[in-house]
Formats: C-alpha cells, structure tokens, sequence
C-alpha cells in the first residue's frame, strides 16, 4: 500500500481527483477544507508503533448526555410550567426520558431531567445554575485522561445503577460523568 492510499480519506480524494471524478468547478469553493480533510484523515489513523497499540491511542470520549439538572427559584412552579409547556410529566421536578441505543435497539438508556432548588450543593461549590451529566463507556479510563491533562477528579461513587465522578469545567461549571451498569 502506497502512503498516499493510506492516508484515507484524503488518499481517496486525490484518486478520485486524478481520475476526473471530482470536478474543480463543483468544489473550488471548498479548498478551504483541505488542510482540515488531511489533518482529520492522518489523525483518524492510529498505528501501532514501538508497543503502543492502537486501543491506547484512542482518547475516550463521552457517549452521550445522561441528564441536564438545572437550579430554579421555584422548581414546584418551573416543573408546573415545563409541563404545561413543554410536555416534560416530571414528579418531583424530576423526569426520565428513555430511548434505544441505535447499536443496540434491544438496550433502554435514560436520560435524567431534574429541577433543583438554588441553594442545592449537588452542583458543586460555583454559581453555575446548570450541571450535566455525561454518559461514558469506561469511566476509569476517562478518569486517567482527564488526571494526565491535569483535571482534578473531586470525588467518585458507586451505585446500583452505574458509577459516578465529578469534574470542574475551566469556567467552574461542575459536570457529572456516569458509566452505566452494564447488564
């Protein structure tokens, strides 16, 4: 394999270019992309070099968004109106959503929204009147990520329904990552 077809996908443009298949007319206006489509394409190639497998050069990334928990003066009159509103039934000011993981259907997921009153701590100690939960795949590996960028872990937990650990943003946003229980 030649280096310019291994470096997908920009190898494939250029195949593609050579062979008349793209017209310079229909994409001129896209040339701005092409630094990016190359640097997007080598990066998107991890190698095996000197023991390092390609399993560690992967950076573990959240899988989707486990709950949004905002503050309220009156969460009993915020909930009345988001479900007027809105739709959202939530009891307690708190609301399920449940959906299906479109690599596997036969899995339910959740996702938690959630009123919370303003002198709540859940939120950490900042003034942010939002917090996130963040889905992940391996928490323990994202926890070693964020540690080597040098992002303090304040605390980690375990429940019946998954594992938790809190992080600060830069801005001192608080944000709650959770691995699910695996079933």
């Amino acid at each position: 394999m030649s280096r310019l077809q291994s470096l997908r996908p920009v190898g494939r443009v250029v195949e593609l270019w050579s062979s008349g298949v793209i017209n310079f007319m229909r994409i001129h206006h896209l040339a701005i992309f092409w630094p990016l489509i190359f640097v997007c394409g080598c990066a998107s190639q991890p190698q095996k070099s000197g023991g390092t497998t390609a399993k560690e050069l992967q950076t573990e990334q959240v899988t989707g968004i486990g709950g949004v928990f905002f503050k309220a003066k009156d969460p009993k009159g915020m909930a009345a109106w988001y479900r007027k509103n809105l739709g959202i039934q939530s009891k307690g000011g708190y609301a399920d959503f449940t959906w299906r993981d479109k690599d596997h259907p036969e899995e339910i997921g959740h996702t938690a929204w959630a009123v919370f009153p303003t002198n709540t701590t859940y939120f950490g100690p900042g003034s942010s009147a939002l917090m996130i939960n963040y889905r992940v795949a391996n928490l323990d590996r994202m926890l070693e990520q964020l540690r080597r960028s040098g992002v303090k872990i304040e605390k980690v937990e375990d429940f019946d329904y998954g594992r938790f650990a809190w992080i600060v943003d830069p801005e001192g946003n608080r944000l709650e990552l959770w691995e699910p229980k695996a079933k």
